[in-house]
């Protein structure tokens, strides 16, 4: 893998992390969590994608 594309993953990771943090705050996500106990589908999605792509990335750019 490139050093860009690994950079770019990393990148992009951390962005779906800091909306997943954002969306977890929302209202919509609050009363998803008020019903079911648990966050919204996109919130899960986007925390778990930009966990996987940091890692990934990361990775990518230690192994060089």
């Amino acid at each position: 893998m490139s050093k860009e594309a690994s950079i770019a993953m990393l990148v992009l990771g951390v962005v779906f992390i800091v909306y997943g943090v954002s969306a977890s705050r929302s209202f919509s996500s609050g009363i998803s969590r008020l019903f079911t106990g648990s966050p919204t589908d996109r919130t899960i999605w986007l925390l778990g994608g930009g966990v996987i792509l940091a890692i990934v990335g990361g990775f990518g750019l230690l192994r060089g």
